[in-house]
């Protein structure tokens, strides 16, 4: 057996070995359901490669869970099983405290993909970069790159993109959970999720393969920044995998840093919760203040470790971290389940509006931990004051102070703002 079938039988075995701890395929998808105990990092962002000839489908890119973690599948253009169908992509979607993949399938129409924007015609619902016409497919030249290839079965509808694109500014990966997209199947999704579907291509299914073996396509290698996005031929990018594995094969170390690598998720949830205690009135803008103020502590903590130890942090200083987020969870536990209550207003949502955002930046990568200890330690102030206020008004603020408190919050947004487009990344860094 060569090195490379030796690299695929055991992706092969261990993906099959994950999929026996989670429970079975939901019926509207096909292929193994894997589930993870942590969110896939955010989707990188690429041009479409053009187009190889015509036939052939646009399929995203997205990331695969394996042996050595989160790795990033190039998007390709493929030959579908048959004229007639189109490709569901696959979705990671929370449920039960999990993330698990729903893996995509060939069929008559789109289904459900978890609101997912991937881009290239498929913006979270359904399908609009082309469609079948006559045993023939037709492009949307509005969404698909066809370089130098002629095609002559064209037209050209903008509206329907923008009809179904999704936003997804923070380029979330997965359905549900915290910082995930808020959609559920339509009616209509569900009634194709009945149709009868067809598995992955061999095409598809080794690419799959060759993408799991090459090295710098895991997240923790390149932080969420894949060596190669996607490609315009199935063909070339096994070879360059094969070529990879060869020269740098993924290590035991590799694979140990891949089912650990969660760059700063435990952060962000924690100013998820705060965002959600402000939002349904359990936490007031005092207690958002003092656990502001906690997770600022903790932030700067991280950071400061991290730019002492080149960018990582030990495993001492990891356990240490997780007392410390283990006693603000319980801060904010108590908080919301004391009788301290407000009825939310706008500015409760604005507070929490502003903690959303930098829980997604953490998510994200594009918010450092020092960053965040920044936001955080500016939100304290914001809230502190809020309450300070409605304390010597006997629990209402005036329109003077609102305004004033709007203000301060407009100038956290754009601290975010700058701080989320600047380049400092925590793709320079490992927790």
């Amino acid at each position: 057996m060569n090195f490379t079938k030796k690299i695929s039988a055991l992706v092969i075995a261990m993906t099959f070995a994950i999929s026996t701890m989670t429970f079975s395929t939901p019926k509207a998808q096909a292929g193994i359901f894997i589930s993870v105990g942590f969110a896939p990092p955010a989707l990188p962002v690429y041009v479409q490669p053009p187009l190889p000839a015509p036939g052939y489908l646009w399929t995203p890119g997205y990331w695969g869970y394996g042996e050595a973690g989160y790795y990033w599948v190039p998007g390709v253009w493929v030959q579908p099983p048959s004229a007639g169908l189109l490709w569901t992509p696959g979705y990671w979607g929370y449920a039960g405290g999990a993330y698990g993949w729903h893996g995509g399938y060939w069929g008559p129409h789109v289904g459900f993909y978890g609101g997912v924007n991937y881009g290239f015609g498929f913006g979270g619902i359904g399908f609009c970069g082309g469609e079948w016409r006559g045993g023939v497919f037709a492009y949307n030249g509005a969404v698909a790159n066809f370089g130098s290839v002629h095609v002559t079965n064209v037209y050209v509808n903008r509206t329907i993109v923008t009809q179904n694109t999704i936003v997804n500014t923070n380029h979330a990966a997965f359905n549900g959970g915290p910082g995930g997209i808020n959609r559920t199947p339509s009616p209509q999704e569900q009634q194709f999720a009945n149709e009868r579907h067809v598995e992955p291509t061999a095409t598809q299914t080794q690419h799959q393969s060759a993408a799991a073996m090459d090295r710098s396509q895991l997240a923790s290698v390149n932080h969420g920044r894949p060596a190669t996005t996607a490609t315009s031929n199935a063909a070339a990018y096994h070879q360059t995998a094969t070529q990879n594995a060869r020269t740098q094969p993924i290590s035991s170390q590799d694979r140990q840093a891949g089912k650990s690598y969660n760059p700063n998720n435990r952060e962000a949830n924690q100013d998820q919760r705060i965002a959600n205690g402000e939002r349904s009135g359990q936490m007031t803008s005092g207690e958002a203040a003092r656990a502001d103020r906690t997770q600022s502590n903790i932030d700067q903590q991280v950071h400061n470790d991290r730019a002492a130890n080149g960018g990582k942090l030990t495993g001492q200083e990891k356990q240490q971290i997780n007392g410390e987020q283990n006693a603000a969870s319980r801060q904010v536990y108590n908080e919301k389940h004391n009788d301290n209550t407000v009825k939310p207003n706008e500015v409760n949502d604005r507070e929490a509006n502003q903690q959303q955002r930098t829980a997604n930046g953490l998510r994200s990568g594009q918010e450092t931990s020092g960053e965040a200890a920044k936001t955080n330690e500016r939100q304290a102030g914001a809230d502190q004051q809020v309450h300070n206020e409605r304390t010597a008004n006997g629990g209402a603020l005036t329109g003077q102070e609102k305004a004033q408190a709007n203000k301060q919050e407009n100038k956290n947004s754009k601290q975010i703002y700058n701080q989320k487009h600047n380049n400092n990344t925590t793709g320079k860094a490992k927790k």
